[in-house]
């Protein structure tokens, strides 16, 4: 516990919409077959839902699944039912997680991120019968090892400017 603790500015609903829409629109970049591109939608409601659960819910995360779903043309509700499913584990575990360090919320956000795709390529083998590979699965991998990054960029207009000041309390 030697790491600085600091009070960080309430954030604004317009930098969460906005962060909510490069998501979408880094989703919908032309990737092609690329295995390890991440799901920068599931990061993004991770994070949302770990560090603001009363602004970010499951709500949110059903109609963003909704249209990724119209994006990727796959079986409408696929990403909607993954993607809520995420939500509401990420909110249930947001005050645990946030007791880790940055790094250690790695080994916490991961699961998650693996049960969302899971959960799509369940729905994906019952409608076609085949098993994508495990491959499928590197794309939660990227996506963890980006949290540190996701983290301080979401988190960067929150933060205050570090005061000199020390005769104040805070």
């Amino acid at each position: 516990m030697n790491r600085p603790q600091y009070i960080l500015l309430p954030v604004s609903p317009l930098f969460i919409m906005f962060s909510m829409l490069c998501a979408v629109l880094l989703n919908m970049l032309p990737w092609g077959r690329f295995v390890a591109a991440p799901d920068f939608v599931a990061l993004a409601l991770v994070f949302w839902g770990v560090h603001q659960p009363r602004k970010v819910g499951i709500g949110t995360a059903f109609c963003l699944g909704l249209l990724m779903d119209v994006h990727d043309a796959s079986l409408m509700g696929e990403n909607a039912l993954s993607y809520t499913l995420l939500s509401y584990f990420a909110i249930m575990l947001h005050r645990r997680i946030l007791w880790f360090r940055v790094t250690t919320q790695i080994l916490h956000v991961l699961p998650l991120l693996l049960l969302a795709q899971t959960v799509q390529m369940l729905v994906r083998f019952m409608v076609a019968g085949k098993f994508p590979g495990w491959f499928f699965f590197i794309e939660s991998l990227v996506a963890a090892l980006l949290w540190p990054l996701a983290t301080m960029l979401l988190l960067a207009p929150q933060r205050r400017a570090v005061d000199k000041d020390h005769t104040r309390p805070i």
